[in-house]
């Protein structure tokens, strides 16, 4: 059925440029809001269709984070992430000139390495902020 098909181009277009406009590495659930409010009929399922079926495609990526939920980034170049242990935000981090040992990885177990993800883990800078003990203006401190 064409129409159904142009339909659900339709959809998937507009998921897409949702994914790629964030720099937030969106959820599932943060994508179909943002979706819902220009295709109020879409539903929550044919988000995570979609979803999915751009990643098949290698349109974005599915974030393997230790988060609770998956994330997805449309940026396809090469750089890593760093997640808040706090609130579980992903920001990128450039790609670094580090070399990743795989062929020693590779030699030292039985496994053929395809790959690897490096995710960085700390306090982002909203969550650092209200980690601070007491209020900071309430005090000036003479060094």
């Amino acid at each position: 059925d064409m129409k159904k098909h142009s339909r659900t181009t339709k959809q998937r277009s507009i998921i897409l440029e949702e994914v790629r406009k964030l720099k937030s590495h969106p959820t599932a659930d943060e994508v179909f809001r943002l979706v819902r409010e220009r295709l109020p009929q879409v539903s929550l399922a044919t988000v995570y269709r979609n979803l999915d079926v751009l990643v098949e495609a290698g349109e974005i990526v599915r974030l393997e984070t230790s988060g609770a939920s998956y994330r997805f980034d449309g940026d396809l170049a090469e750089h890593y992430h760093i997640r808040c242990t706090e609130c579980g935000c992903v920001d990128d981090v450039p790609a670094l000139e580090i070399e990743v040992p795989e062929g020693w990885v590779q030699s030292t177990t039985d496994y053929e390495v395809a790959g690897h993800k490096l995710e960085f883990v700390g306090l982002c800078a909203g969550c650092k902020a209200q980690d601070l003990p007491g209020d900071a203006g309430d005090e000036v401190v003479n060094a």
